[in-house]
C-alpha cells in the first residue's frame, strides 16, 4: 500500500529543485580562451567570466563521500584538486550558449584536445547532470562499471547535498533566509550552508554584513560566492 510522502520528503523535494540552477538566458555561441582559475569541482573562471561546466555536477568543496570500507573521503576536495590538475592557469578554450541563475556560461571547456567535462565524469569525479543533458551519461556508465571515485561507495549527489543542507540552515537562520554574507579583506563574499566555511562564519550586522534568502539577491546586493584555491 503506497503512503503519501511526509512533510519533511515533500520540503526536501521542493529544495532539491529549489538548487538544480536553471538556465534563463540563451545568447549566441560564446567562445572564451585563456588561463583558468578554479572555483570548485565544476566551475571556474576564464577571462573574468565565471563558468559552470555544462553537463556534469561534481561534489560540493566541503563535501565527504563514503570508500567501499565505510571510511569518509573527501571527494568535494578531491574532484576541485582535480579540475585544477586539467585546466588551473593554463590555456582552455570554452563554449556554450546560456547563462544560468547565477550569470554563469554553461559551457564545455577543453584543455588541449581533452574535453574537461567528459574526464570528470569519466574519472569519477562528477555526477552527469541528468536533469538538464545526458551527454555525459555513457561516461558516467564507464565510472560507475569501474567503481571509480564516487562511485567506489557511497555518495550523495551533489544537488541533495545542497538542498539537506539549505533546509537544516533555513530552520535556524532569519527568516529562512541562510546564506551568510560576510565582509573580509578578500572583499564581500557570500557563504551558502554547503560552505566548507559556512559554520565558522558569523553575520555581523552591525558591520554591514548580512543574511541572503538566495545566491542571486547576494550577487545583485555586490556579494561574490567564494574561491576555495
Amino acid at each position: 500500500m503506497s503512503r503519501a510522502p511526509s512533510v519533511y520528503t515533500g520540503l526536501l523535494i521542493a529544495a532539491v529543485l529549489l538548487f538544480l540552477p536553471e538556465t534563463v538566458l540563451s545568447l549566441s555561441q560564446r567562445i572564451l580562451t585563456g588561463p583558468a582559475i578554479i572555483v570548485d569541482g565544476d566551475t571556474l573562471v576564464v577571462n573574468e567570466q565565471t563558468i559552470r561546466l555544462h553537463g556534469i555536477d561534481a561534489p560540493e568543496v566541503g563535501q565527504t563521500c563514503e570508500r567501499v570500507d565505510g571510511r569518509r573521503w573527501d571527494c568535494g576536495k578531491t574532484a576541485m584538486e582535480r579540475l585544477a590538475q586539467l585546466a588551473e592557469r593554463r590555456t582552455v578554450t570554452c563554449s556554450g550558449t546560456e547563462l544560468d541563475d547565477y550569470d554563469r556560461l554553461i559551457a564545455v571547456c577543453l584543455s588541449g584536445d581533452l574535453d574537461i567535462n567528459a574526464l570528470m565524469v569519466q574519472e569519477g569525479h562528477a555526477w552527469a547532470f541528468r536533469r538538464y543533458s545526458s551527454d555525459y551519461a555513457e561516461h558516467e556508465a564507464q565510472a560507475h562499471k569501474a567503481r571509480r571515485g564516487i562511485w567506489q561507495g557511497k555518495a550523495i549527489p551533489a544537488w541533495e547535498y545542497r538542498a539537506q543542507k539549505w533546509q537544516v540552515a533555513a530552520q535556524q537562520a532569519p527568516d529562512g533566509c541562510p546564506i551568510k554574507g560576510n565582509i573580509s579583506r578578500n572583499g564581500r563574499i557570500y557563504h551558502p550552508p554547503w560552505s566548507p566555511w559556512y559554520s565558522r562564519t558569523k553575520v555581523s550586522v552591525e558591520k554591514g554584513e548580512r543574511w541572503f534568502c538566495s545566491e542571486r539577491e547576494a550577487l545583485d546586493a555586490g556579494w561574490r560566492a567564494p574561491r576555495w584555491r
